[in-house]
C-alpha cells in the first residue's frame, strides 16, 4: 500500500531476498515449497508447532519455533518480507510488528475488520508495504473481477463465485478443509460486503442460496464474508449489483 524504503535482508545470500513465512500449516508449507523451488529467496518458516516445523525442515528449509509475541518479533526483525499464513486473528498483531521493524507484510486473510485495521496502519505512514488479502479470494478473484468490470462501458451486475472443492467429496458436509478452520468459520459467520441496487451494503452469511450445474455436476453457492476484498469500494458508483458466494456441493449449506 505504501513504501518509502526497502528493508535490508537479515541473511542475504547471493542476492536472494530474506523472507519469513509465519505458519507451517497446509498453506504455509505450500508457500515455502513454491518459494524454495524458485531459488530466489532465503526462506525461514516460523511456527509454534515443532511437528509441523520438522516437516518443513525435511525440505531443507530453515525453521524457527515461535512460542510468543517476543519470539514472533525476533522472527520478523531484519527480514525483507513476511508472508503471514497464521489464522486471521493474528493478522493485525503481525502487521503491527512488521511496521515497527520496517518489514514488508503480506497475508491471505478474509477477515474484513483485520484488513481495515491494516489499511489504517498503512495510512498512518508505514515505511513498508502492507498488503493483506493476497490469496485466491480475497485476492486473485478481485483482480479478475476488476479486470472484467473495466472492459464494459456500463456495468450492471458482477457476481463472483469461488469454491476450492475436493474432487471426491466425503462426509455430511461433502467438503475437505485444506486451510484455516478459524478462517472458514469466520467467513461463515460475519456480514458479507456487497453492492445491492447501486448501494454498498452488507448481506448475511449463509444466505442467498443458489444451485447450478457445471459440466453435468450439481453445485450450490451462498454468501460468505470477505471474498470480495475491496472490490465493492472500487466499483461503488459503477455497478448496480456486486456480490460474492462460495461454491460447495449440494447439502453443505
Amino acid at each position: 500500500m505504501k513504501s518509502t524504503s526497502l528493508p535490508t535482508p537479515r541473511h542475504p545470500s547471493a542476492g536472494r531476498l530474506a523472507v519469513t513465512i509465519l505458519g507451517a500449516g497446509h498453506i504455509g508449507f505450500a508457500m515455502a515449497l513454491l518459494l524454495q523451488q524458485s531459488g530466489d529467496y532465503d526462506i525461514e518458516v516460523a511456527d509454534r508447532d515443532p511437528v509441523r516445523l520438522a516437516e518443513v525442515a525435511a525440505l531443507g528449509i530453515a525453521t524457527r519455533l515461535t512460542a510468543d509475541d517476543a519470539s514472533l518479533e525476533a522472527a520478523i526483525a531484519g527480514r525483507f518480507a513476511v508472508l503471514n499464513a497464521l489464522p486471521f486473528h493474528r493478522a493485525v498483531t503481525v502487521a503491527t510488528l512488521c511496521v515497527a521493524a520496517g518489514v514488508h507484510y503480506f497475508d491471505l486473510t478474509e477477515d474484513v475488520q483485520s484488513t481495515q485495521a491494516i489499511r489504517a496502519l498503512a495510512a498512518g505512514g508505514a515505511g513498508s508495504v502492507l498488503m493483506p488479502q493476497c490469496g485466491l479470494a480475497p485476492g486473485f478473484i478481485g483482480i479478475v473481477g476488476n479486470d472484467l468490470a473495466r472492459r464494459f462501458d456500463t456495468l450492471h451486475t458482477l457476481r463472483m463465485r469461488v469454491g476450492a472443492l475436493p474432487r471426491y467429496p466425503q462426509g455430511a458436509l461433502r467438503y475437505n478443509l485444506t486451510w484455516s478452520t478459524e478462517g472458514l468459520i469466520n467467513e461463515y459467520c460475519n456480514p458479507c460486503e456487497a453492492i445491492v441496487d447501486g448501494v454498498r451494503t452488507s448481506v448475511p452469511a449463509l444466505e442467498g442460496l443458489k444451485t447450478f450445474a457445471l459440466d453435468g455436476v450439481e453445485y450450490e453457492a451462498f454468501n460468505t464474508s470477505g471474498g470480495l476484498g475491496t472490490l465493492t469500494e472500487t466499483l461503488a458508483g459503477q455497478a448496480r449489483q456486486v456480490d460474492y458466494q462460495s461454491i460447495r456441493y449440494p447439502g453443505h449449506c
